[in-house]
């Protein structure tokens, strides 16, 4: 493991957005959703493509809070512009669990 400093991980914006809009990707390499994801009025909305397809639905994607990088680049993948990463860890079968908060916090709320 890399040792980084705490400047180091302030560059990263980890913050809440919620999900208001998820849909098949159908064009992806591997299997993915399109999102559309709301981080309140300082970042507003974003739309990133997930490979979440494993453990989750469209509908049950809607309303869901997640942690997402707000400050990479925009990334074409195939037709999409891909503008936030939505974060998750492998579970045994290689599926990906998204992160989420716990608890209710506002849209846009920095991880800290």
């Amino acid at each position: 493991m890399t040792t980084i400093a705490w400047d180091d991980f302030m560059k990263v914006e980890l913050r809440v957005g919620r999900i208001i809009q998820a849909e098949p990707f159908p064009e992806a390499r591997k299997p993915a959703y399109k999102l559309l994801l709301d981080f309140g009025p300082e970042v507003g909305q974003r739309k990133s493509s997930a490979q979440i397809t494993g453990l989750y639905t469209p509908d049950s994607l809607l309303g869901k809070l997640v942690v997402a990088v707000v400050n990479f680049p925009p990334k074409q993948i195939g037709s999409f512009m891909s503008e936030c990463l939505v974060t998750g860890f492998h579970n045994e079968q290689g599926d990906v669990a998204l992160c989420v908060p716990d608890q209710s916090v506002p849209l846009g709320t920095r991880l800290l």
